[in-house]
């Protein structure tokens, strides 16, 4: 049983973000789900992206450590959508006891002196206008010289939050091949 931290997309705790912890909470996994906007949810990319740039990201980062302090020495899987990927990335790559990190839908930088070797597991449109391809195989590039172990995949035609059936992205089939993997990929860990 792993011990996840799931956060949420820029869109804010959607119906799915809950979802996604109650299947992951019916493989046996403890799932916390951190409400990072104060019970703001959005309908639309304009909507979020305001709310995010009106909260701040380092802000936002605050709000995702502070929610991820009082588990983290139990060896915390690090998960996210899309901005929420973002900010589970920033805090696996600085726990030094994470177990693993599931990216759905997006990703951050990487500092160039970052180091871990955790597994990571990347689910991703392909031709995401908010992960294009360049960025993915840079990214990948420079997660697999921090020393992690990195799997992408990438799905053909979904939308970027493919995963979230309440928006217009959502891809039923690719959606569920992604929870798929990524279950096996939390209960392997």
């Amino acid at each position: 049983m792993a011990s996840i931290l799931l956060l949420h997309s820029m869109y804010g705790l959607r119906p799915a973000v809950h979802q996604a912890a109650e299947r992951l909470r019916a493989d046996g996994h403890e799932v916390h789900v951190p409400d990072l906007y104060d019970g703001r949810v959005v309908e639309t990319a304009e909507e979020g992206i305001a709310i995010k740039e009106e909260i701040g990201r380092d802000e936002l980062l605050k709000r995702a450590v502070a929610a991820a302090a009082p588990f983290t020495d139990q060896g915390l899987v690090y998960a996210g959508f899309s901005l929420g990927g973002a900010l589970a990335q920033n805090l696996a790559l600085a726990d030094g006891k994470a177990r693993g990190l599931l990216l759905m839908h997006g990703t951050s930088d990487i500092a160039d002196d970052a180091s871990t070797e955790i597994p990571v597991q990347l689910h991703v449109a392909d031709h995401d206008t908010y992960e294009p391809v360049d960025w993915l195989n840079a990214w990948y590039l420079r997660m697999s010289r921090a020393g992690a172990d990195v799997e992408i995949f990438r799905y053909r035609g979904a939308g970027h939050l493919f995963t979230d059936p309440g928006l217009p992205d959502h891809d039923a089939e690719a959606a569920d091949r992604a929870w798929t993997i990524a279950r096996s990929f939390i209960t392997d860990l």
